[in-house]
């Protein structure tokens, strides 16, 4: 194999191909939302629509065209084109501001496809070819023709077909598995075929579409790389008509991780991928499967007690790839029944709960019972484990009196009464609204210096009159604490968790504080990286 790295073209094209999935429709303004983020990934080419389908997608593709495609190192902006000359017209001037405009035009040359709904014989489809190629050829300089269905055509005339494009100007060659009917040798086998024996086959660039209908679109994109293809047309997600796309998160990342097995590589900022799928998700309303590759939640999440084990260890025993590398800010350590103390220890550290050994035991042994019922444990969820160890320790704050008054006139203003160390004290103060005013007026009365960084409420029972559950989460100087209320009056519900929750961090600055006291190096470990 050669020293040398080759290098793959991606042909993007969510907002065409990918658009087609049922329900993924997008509007003007989102397209070219998603256009700046696929120039941002870096991407070669980007098929920006099907202009002659309604005036909407032929403005979309006239506004990336002048919009992307005037960005500097701009992507090449491609129009889809029946081989019909009023669909090439129509590319042709929705491209016409782009820096680098493509025309790709196709027409399918499978039997059932000729005979069914073009109702065209083999010679009149050569003689198409001939026409609309030319006719691109002379409005752009890049051409590129699609033999739709190709893997279900006669592979003779699949070459004439090919050698009709070549003539006529076509610089790229796609064969597509329409229907996702493909297998990676046949594809191999078929590029190889085409490459090798078409005249004038080696002066263009071969490119592959593959459906992803029996989950193979991946596999045999990669297939056709082998073989000599040098662009992969592809989705953000792998979305697209009926099963999708080849993902081109999977094919990249398949290219970089075993770069020295396929010796190819792409021009793909690889870390702009989870938003870049994240946003395609957002725009189009399609949900990404959480097993999903590469930027799938669960891509980089790891349950086995065995598994969490080797990772805090060494990341390289399970991870092939860095989550940084696709934007990931990091792995993920699912706590469950299959996790093991390790896992446990390294999450506590995080949240800032250094245990000894001994306490880690005890909760550790109560993790594993609640860890039966339920799927996965969160950090509310250890909070709540821990709170039993702490049960002995009294709280410094206690809730004992709360008056809210406000509306659209009044200034919210709440008057709370409240212990601190035993003592009763009462304070009113104002906020922007009742739980602001609450919170405000609380962190005079305790002195706290914590910053809110989420507030969550939900009804834990039906009705008018529902048990309101309130979640809090606060942090000081990197430590973070939790604290839950629940009452039939949100705000007071509101009032219990924030007092928790300042409970919880009052313990935890205490703990710290014992452990600088006798291990310095304890305290960095109860300290949170990075924001929550």
């Amino acid at each position: 194999m050669s020293e040398k790295i080759g290098m793959v073209k991606i042909f993007d094209t969510t907002l065409r191909d990918g658009e087609q999935s049922p329900g993924a429709s997008m509007q003007r303004e989102e397209k070219l939302q998603v256009a700046r983020q696929l120039a941002r990934l870096n991407v070669d080419v980007i098929e920006a629509g099907f202009p002659v389908a309604s005036p909407d997608d032929f403005e979309a593709v006239w506004e990336i065209a002048s919009d992307v495609g005037n960005l500097p190192d701009s992507p090449v902006i491609c129009a889809l084109a029946r081989s019909v000359e009023k669909d090439i017209l129509e590319a042709a001037r929705s491209v016409e501001n782009a820096r680098s405009p493509r025309i790709h035009t196709f027409i399918a040359t499978s039997p059932i496809h000729m005979a069914k709904k073009l109702k065209m014989g083999p010679e009149e489809v050569l003689r198409a070819i001939g026409r609309s190629v030319s006719l691109a050829r002379k409005k752009v300089s890049d051409v590129e023709f699609s033999a739709e269905d190709a893997f279900r055509s006669d592979r003779t005339f699949l070459a004439q077909a090919v050698r009709a494009a070549i003539e006529a100007g076509a610089g790229t060659i796609n064969i597509p598995d329409t229907v996702g009917y493909a297998v990676p040798e046949g594809v191999k086998d078929l590029f190889s075929f085409l490459i090798e024996t078409v005249p004038g086959a080696k002066g263009v660039v071969f490119s592959c579409h593959c459906h992803d209908d029996l989950g193979l679109s991946v596999a045999n994109s990669l297939a056709a790389l082998e073989a000599g293809a040098r662009q992969v047309e592809c989705t953000v997600n792998g979305i697209g008509e009926r099963a999708g796309n080849a993902a081109m998160e999977e094919v990249v990342m398949a290219l970089r991780v075993r770069k020295s097995w396929f010796n190819l590589d792409t021009r793909i900022r690889s870390e702009e991928f989870y938003r870049t799928s994240r946003l395609v998700s957002s725009v189009t309303g399609m949900v990404v499967q959480p097993n999903k590759a590469i930027v799938g939640e669960n891509a980089f999440a790891h349950e086995s007690g065995i598994h969490q084990d080797g990772l805090l260890k060494d990341k390289d025993t399970y991870e092939i790839l860095a989550p940084e590398k696709v934007g990931v800010s990091g792995g993920r350590l699912v706590l469950g029944k299959h996790s093991g103390r390790h896992a446990l220890k390294d999450r506590l550290d995080q949240m800032g709960y250094p245990l000894d050994a001994e306490e880690l035991d005890r909760v550790f042994a109560r993790f594993k019972k609640l860890a039966d019922q339920k799927k996965e444990l969160y950090e509310e969820d250890l909070e709540v484990l821990l709170s039993e160890e702490e049960s002995q320790a009294k709280d410094r704050f206690v809730l004992k009196r709360l008056h809210v008054s406000g509306g659209t006139e009044i200034p919210p203003t709440a008057t709370v009464v409240m212990e601190r160390d035993g003592v009763e004290h009462r304070m009113a103060g104002l906020g922007d609204g009742p739980v602001d005013a609450i919170y405000r007026t609380v962190s005079k009365m305790t002195g706290a210096d914590a910053r809110l960084v989420s507030y969550s409420v939900k009804a834990i029972t039906g009705g008018t009159d529902a048990l309101g559950e309130v979640t809090v989460r606060l942090e000081e100087n990197g430590l973070l604490a939790i604290g839950q209320g629940a009452d039939t009056d949100i705000l007071v519900a509101s009032a219990k968790a924030y007092l928790a929750a300042l409970n919880r961090l009052e313990r935890k600055k205490n703990k710290a504080g014992r452990l600088s006291a006798e291990t310095p190096d304890q305290v960095q470990d109860a300290r949170i990286q990075g924001s929550p």
